[in-house]
């Protein structure tokens, strides 16, 4: 027993960024009474501005590696070395503090990797337990209640969706149209890519004069799309919902029968606390998330609470940013003035589905961008000091442009979080050892994509083009996904279908830990949409004392009944 235990709640939730915003709203919206905990401060728009130094060199919102460590290695072969891997912000709203809002929809093609491609050398392909047609309506939810940013029917092969989007896009910058032009020419489908933000009065918020001093920092007008701003208020609104801010969950508490019945956290003040709740709800990203059920090891689950599968942590899944830079002829074309604007500007989904003609299976969304900040802007080659970067600053930055990609990589087992048996952070707790090595098929892609990049590149008028090969996945999106697999067979998965751990029966994981697969988009719309499907359950169903199951057959999936 800590030496604190608050009055018991119906649910305790574990982070408060872009699926425990949700939870805390969506749960504390139907009556459930809700603690929600994160490791950082409840940081707000007078927190933030566009100081470059701040954010992007001193690394504000990510944590300290000294003190919150990750390893990473290759393989079994290699020592795991501190890194810095996918570090998301440790602050109320987690990742939707500092992100881009990339916000596209999955593919009904996501949901069914190894229905289309069957069992590939050296992969993990697996179904989810359920469809793009199931997962449509809290798609829909979430960006109407979220502000999402986009343009209807722009994407040719744009699946189903019920409700058109809630805002239009932002007009394209200057970037943005040299993109347009080029694909124009290649006959490309290029269209503005949906964003988490807003570009009319919407829900009391209102777009703002918009700076590309946007990726990696704090937004300080309220116009992009947080959890912080958004749903964490709405909840506190209820009076349901109690959120408690720089503490360190420890680990989940489980009674003598397998159940979990809270979470042990030091507090603010450094007091070990004991939180009982009637349902536990991890929301702390892939590694994170996977972390802490390790360390909740109890006699009754010795490797980790709900691994009696051994599948815990594997099957990790990062997504890599990888992209062809070009720089155009300054005495020719305008400026892109890619700091005046906003950071993304167009992108397509035209090499999405798998064509193995290319040489590889599955496919990427891409995005044209700005290259960077002026301290810190992105163009391979250039010298870092002397009067040779002055020169290249001068000449280049104004001119220059990006097209990346979110690198869709293959689940593969043996890529998978679990305990540094040496490495402690700060507070001696193991620290998560991160082991991933890309697949072959996942190389290919990159391969052939950047090519096709630089094509579109060079047809917008780029007098010379480079491109950033992936050579290994270093965590640089903070996409985290697949740790905690979901399922219908205990025997090989963590997850149902639901998010609850098969071997704890009030235990769910509702981040992108349960994706089976990774997705060849940004994937955080999909976890939000994941989430307030769960959480929906939790409300009508577990918590009133009834559940039910999908049937692993879809054709059978309308007559599920009750248990």
């Amino acid at each position: 027993m800590g030496s604190g235990t608050p009055s018991p709640v119906d649910v305790v939730i574990v982070g408060t960024g872009a699926t425990g915003g949700t939870a805390a709203k969506v749960l504390s919206e139907r009556g459930l009474n809700v603690v929600g905990i994160d490791r950082g401060p409840y940081l707000t728009p007078k927190d933030f501005s566009g100081d470059e130094i701040k954010y992007v060199n001193r690394n504000f919102l990510v944590p300290d590696v000294l003190l919150n460590p990750r390893t990473y290695r290759q393989d079994e072969s290699e020592t795991a070395e501190l890194s810095a891997f996918s570090l998301l912000p440790q602050v109320v709203g987690g990742g939707t503090v500092h992100w881009a809002g990339w916000f596209p929809r999955p593919k009904p093609s996501d949901f069914i990797q190894h229905s289309l491609h069957g069992d590939v050398p050296g992969a993990s392909l697996a179904d989810w337990p359920y469809s793009y047609e199931d997962l449509e309506p809290f798609l829909t939810k979430v960006e109407w209640a979220f502000g999402c940013a986009g343009l209807d029917a722009a994407d040719r092969n744009a699946p189903y969706r019920s409700r058109p989007y809630p805002n239009p896009p932002m007009p394209p910058t200057k970037f943005g149209r040299a993109f347009y032009r080029a694909c124009q020419k290649l006959d490309i489908n290029a269209h503005p890519i949906p964003q988490a933000l807003v570009t009319q009065p919407f829900k009391g918020r209102k777009p703002k004069h918009l700076t590309g001093f946007w990726n990696l920092y704090g937004d300080p007008s309220g116009m992009r799309s947080g959890t912080a701003t958004t749903f964490i208020p709405e909840a506190l609104a209820t009076g349901n919902y109690e959120l408690r801010t720089d503490c360190y969950v420890q680990r989940i508490v489980a009674d003598r029968y397998g159940n979990a019945e809270g979470v042990i956290y030091l507090d603010a003040d450094g007091a070990q606390v004991e939180q009982k709740a009637s349902i536990v709800i991890l929301a702390a990203g892939a590694i994170e998330s996977a972390r802490l059920l390790l360390l909740s090891a109890t006699e009754r689950h010795p490797d980790g609470l709900a691994n009696s599968s051994g599948m815990l942590g594997k099957n990790a899944t990062f997504h890599e940013y990888v992209y062809a830079t070009g720089v155009f002829d300054r005495e020719v074309c305008e400026p892109f003035d890619g700091y005046a604007g906003h950071y993304l500007s167009g992108g397509s989904m035209q090499f999405y589905e798998t064509d193995e003609k290319r040489g590889h299976i599955c496919g990427s969304i891409i995005g044209a961008s700005q290259v960077g900040h002026p301290i810190n802007w992105m163009l391979p080659g250039r010298p870092v000091w002397g009067e040779a970067a002055k020169r290249a600053d001068h000449d280049y930055f104004r001119h220059s442009m990006k097209i990346g990609m979110c690198l869709h990589d293959l689940a593969v087992e043996s890529n998978r979080v679990d305990l540094d048996p040496t490495v402690k952070d700060a507070w001696g707790m193991p620290v998560a050892r991160i082991t991933h090595r890309s697949h072959s098929n996942d190389l290919a892609l990159a391969k052939w994509q950047l090519a096709k990049n630089a094509e579109i590149l060079d047809a917008a008028g780029a007098k010379q083009v480079t491109s950033v090969s992936h050579q290994r996945c270093t965590g640089n999106t903070f996409h985290q996904h697949g740790t905690a697999r979901m399922g219908f067979d205990p025997s090989k998965t963590v997850l149902n279908e639901w998010g609850e751990a098969h071997d704890v029966q009030n235990l769910y994981v509702i981040d992108g830990s349960g994706f089976p697969t990774a997705l060849g988009v940004n994937p955080t719309l999909t976890m939000m949409a994941h989430a307030w499907r769960a959480c929906e359950f939790i409300a009508d169903y577990h918590a009133k004392g009834r559940k039910f199951r999908l049937d692993r057959r879809p054709a059978a999936r309308n007559n599920a009944g009750g248990a």
